[in-house]
């Protein structure tokens, strides 16, 4: 123990048992050898004689050292007290312990929330502290605070690192945000310069039509004035005069003639007018922005979990059967949720919040998979009849054109704007817009059949693409088409059909295991997310809200969606 009254600095390793409250709070670190009852504080050698020195403080009680049995030896030692002030009464000492809640407190607390306590459970700190001091707890506490500072440090970098990579999405995006008004100037330029060609064009046109006009009737002018002038010089031989007055004659109905159809061409043809594209304008000044600003949240490495469901009729009044949906979307913006009833031929349209159908529409072949190639258009996989069916979705939902096929049409995927379609079968087909076939995948590099009946398709954020196959699980690809892995599980019987949530995991359902199972991008498996004992028997169809964390879930033979909230 170092002599009384010695002082170290805040970043010495040396301790006291003591050490004087007031220079504490000075960030000083002195040795106390006095308690004052009255400051309810400990005190160094320095305040102990300036507690001597005033009078106003002369008063005060100044206890000092007591023999203490230590390690079986008397020891000198100060009286322990606390010194902590109370958060709520300012300037009272927690001295007080409640040992029926197990907290500490000033005198005011106590009377005010403890009055109903047991006496034999309140003790006055000082007095009592060698029965209620436990070294191994004190320790085990301090090891917990030691702990939680380390793991609040922790906490503290992540969010320095956070914010760091933050900024720097910030001004990747703000970067992005200034590309692309670049493009659109561009495109507006690009735009504006056919316009401005399309005048001068016209223009172009116009005044040579004009001018071959005037040239046109300066000749004719001359030959008028011509005649005009022969007729004069022929008055003295009268049958020559009257020839060139019946020639005259004629080349004036001829010429009057002309000038009628020049003045009509005149009031109606020679016209060079521009009418801006106001629709565009109006396009333009509803936009709320050039793109879509989200919370991107990272990946997700656990399992979900269920926090709630609920069950969303799906059948109308005038369905002649029982529904059974085979796919189910949402729409690029996300506000709606389209689905497939393959028994009664129809897509069907719910708005995501409150669930309610709002639109329906027949179709000529029994729908099966469908996805969105726009904000107002959408595409149907019919597998009866080998086609597969365009939908518009603007307003009210309206079949429009249709592509027949060689072969079945069960799931269906849109990716830069390619087509990707399954035939229930060996086989994934690519088409483009119109519906030229690309490419067919059936075998890996080393000819290795991939599929036995494949089922649907969806992709990743990266591009990588992942099909659903009855038998196989879910066959992986990358980006550029490239075959990568087969993944499957124990848990899952029959893959039917597969979905992302956007942070790097995919759900699969699981038909005859009536689950559906999660996986990592990569087909590692994470956990089964919903069981039957959620409500699943025979499930089909999935897709994912990424900002709601709703899971939607179609079942066989069922007029009922299930909506899984998750967490």
């Amino acid at each position: 123990m170092a002599s009384a009254g010695h002082s170290v600095s805040k970043m010495s390793e040396e301790t006291f048992d003591f050490i004087c409250t007031s220079c504490d709070r000075e960030n000083k670190t002195l040795e106390a050898v006095r308690y004052c009852e009255v400051c309810s504080g400990y005190c160094c050698q320095l305040c102990t004689d300036i507690h001597e020195t005033f009078p106003s403080l002369r008063s005060h009680n100044l206890l000092g050292v007591r023999q203490r049995n230590q390690a079986g030896k008397q020891q000198p030692r100060l009286l322990e007290f606390p010194t902590e002030r109370c958060g709520t009464h300012q300037g009272k000492v927690l001295k007080m312990y409640c040992g029926k809640h197990d907290v500490v407190g000033c005198h005011i607390c106590f009377s005010k929330d403890h009055s109903s306590c047991p006496n034999s459970q309140i003790f006055s700190i000082s007095e009592m502290i060698d029965k209620l001091f436990n070294l191994m707890k004190s320790k085990e506490t301090h090891n917990r605070l030691r702990d939680m500072v380390g793991s609040i440090t922790t906490h503290s970098d992540s969010n320095d690192v956070r914010l760091a990579s933050l900024l720097e999405a910030k001004n990747v995006a703000l970067q992005k945000v200034a590309k692309f008004q670049k493009a659109l100037e561009a495109a507006v330029k690009k735009a504006a310069e056919m316009s401005k060609k399309e005048i001068e064009d016209l223009y172009k046109k116009l005044e040579e039509e004009i001018l071959q006009d005037n040239a046109d009737v300066r000749e004719t002018k001359d030959v008028l004035q011509s005649t005009s002038d022969k007729l004069k010089k022929t008055e003295a031989n009268r049958a020559q005069h009257f020839v060139c007055t019946k020639l005259a004659e004629a080349l004036m109905e001829k010429a009057d003639d002309q000038i009628s159809k020049r003045k009509l061409k005149n009031l109606t043809d020679v016209q060079l007018l521009f009418t801006p594209n106001q629709s565009l304008m109006e396009y333009i000044n509803g936009l709320h922005g050039i793109g879509e600003v989200v919370r991107h949240t990272g990946k997700r490495t656990d399992l979900y979990k269920v926090k709630g469901s609920k069950d969303i009729n799906t059948r109308l009044t005038d369905d002649s059967k029982g529904c059974y949906s085979l796919g189910c979307c949402l729409t690029l913006d996300n506000n709606q949720l389209l689905l497939t009833d393959r028994n009664n031929k129809k897509l069907k349209r719910f708005d995501i919040n409150t669930m309610m159908m709002v639109d329906n529409c027949k179709l000529f072949g029994s729908p099966y998979g469908v996805c969105c190639t726009s904000t107002d258009e959408a595409v149907v996989a019919c597998v009866a009849v080998n086609m597969i069916q365009f939908v518009s979705i603007d307003k009210k939902m309206t079949p429009t054109r249709q592509i027949f096929m060689s072969h079945c049409c069960y799931g269906i995927a849109t990716k830069d704007d390619k087509l990707y379609i399954t035939d229930s079968g060996s086989s994934l087909y690519m088409y483009d817009m119109t519906g030229n076939l690309l490419k067919t995948i059936s075998q890996d590099n080393t000819g290795n059949k991939l599929f036995s009946t494949s089922r649907h398709i969806t992709f990743n954020k990266s591009g990588n693409m992942y099909v659903s196959d009855w038998n196989n699980g879910i066959v992986c690809f990358d980006d550029a088409g490239n075959y990568l892995s087969t993944c499957n599980d124990n848990d899952l019987k029959n893959t039917d059909d597969v979905c992302v949530d956007g942070r790097g995991n995919i759900f699969v359902v699981g038909c005859n295991s009536h689950n559906v199972v999660q996986f990592d991008e990569n087909g590692k498996k994470i956990g089964v997310v919903i069981k039957q004992q959620d409500g699943l028997k025979y499930p089909h169809s999935v897709c994912f809200h990424p900002k709601l964390n709703r899971l939607f879930v179609s079942m066989n033979y069922s007029d009922v969606l299930k909506m899984y909230e998750l967490e």
